[in-house]
């Protein structure tokens, strides 16, 4: 069976470019779920559905940045990952080292910035080093911040954060009556960065998995049926669109 991906469309859809810009999305965050089931469905090992995911990431990141969207936030790896076979955990390791190895080049040429969120326990050394590296050299870049967010689980960013605030209590530099949500807030990963908007999921599953869930309380949803692999701008302009057309009240009503 065929694994090619179909060529990239530069062709902006025109709902999406004739948008009111406060009517598109600040900041996307993407599940990218599906890997494993794509290459499954191809009779492939399920790393071939990883490697070609890296595709979809690169397709993303650059429809992202063309379109100025200034955060796009993507869950490689869940705190929960860890439990598949080492095998494919050792291989994820491998393509996000080269990832940050092999893309710094775009990153600088079109001026994207670079941060990840999640805990750092378990992850080689020599990635975590490419990783600096990648932050670092992309740091002050003035383009669309491209946040990962690698073993991470959003359970465990509120009890890091709870620990944080805690620890103040305990100095009593803080105290009880000052905890409110802005506080939780700016003591989560995602501290300084804007809520997302727009939460894309693919592959059909219609959850959450423990994926920034302090952060999208409000957020809009849409779920596509593609594996990630299989995601294109298209699929991109889709969900912007769909996220244009529908009327957020935040708990209000519509005027």
């Amino acid at each position: 069976m065929s694994t090619s991906i179909p060529e990239r469309s530069t062709t902006l859809s025109a709902e999406v470019q004739h948008a009111d810009e406060q009517q598109l999305p600040r900041h996307i965050a993407i599940i990218m779920d599906g890997n494993g089931r794509w290459a499954q469905h191809r009779d492939l090992p399920r790393i071939e559905g990883h490697r070609n995911g890296v595709s979809s990431v690169r397709r993303t990141v650059e429809e992202c940045a063309r379109l100025d969207v200034q955060q796009l936030t993507l869950f490689c790896l869940s705190s929960e990952n860890w439990k598949r076979p080492s095998h494919e955990l050792d291989f994820l390791m491998h393509l996000l080292e080269q990832y940050m190895i092999e893309e710094r080049a775009l990153l600088m040429e079109q001026g994207i910035r670079v941060q990840v969120i999640g805990r750092r326990e378990g992850i080689p050394d020599r990635v975590l080093q490419e990783i600096n590296k990648t932050i670092e050299m992309t740091s002050n870049n003035p383009g669309t911040t491209l946040c990962l967010a690698i073993n991470y689980g959003g359970r465990g960013e509120i009890s890091d954060a709870l620990k944080k605030i805690a620890r103040r209590v305990e100095q009593g530099t803080l105290t009880a009556d000052e905890i409110d949500e802005q506080l939780i807030s700016e003591s989560l990963y995602t501290s300084g960065m804007p809520d997302p908007d727009l939460l894309i999921r693919t592959s059909g599953e219609m959850r959450i998995s423990n994926f920034l869930l302090w952060q999208i309380s409000y957020s809009e949803l849409w779920v596509t049926e593609k594996f990630w692999p299989e995601f294109m701008e298209e699929d991109l302009h889709l969900a912007m669109q769909a996220f244009a057309n529908r009327n957020r009240r935040f708990g209000g009503l519509t005027s």
